[in-house]
């Protein structure tokens, strides 16, 4: 496999941030939040959109 070395970044950034966090989900996610609301950026959540079966014509 090739390796890349922006996956390879992506990747050691998610160990390190998982690590700071004692791979604790409910801490890395109320991290996320308190970043996400002193970003002071507009955040947008979109309702589901429901699929319909498509029919045969």
């Amino acid at each position: 496999m090739i390796e890349d070395p922006i996956v390879e970044e992506i990747r050691k950034y998610r160990r390190e941030h998982t690590e700071k966090y004692g791979y604790d989900l409910s801490r890395i996610c109320d991290s996320l939040r308190k970043k996400e609301k002193e970003s002071g950026k507009k955040v947008v959540n979109l309702k589901p959109r429901l699929l319909f079966a498509k029919t045969g014509s």
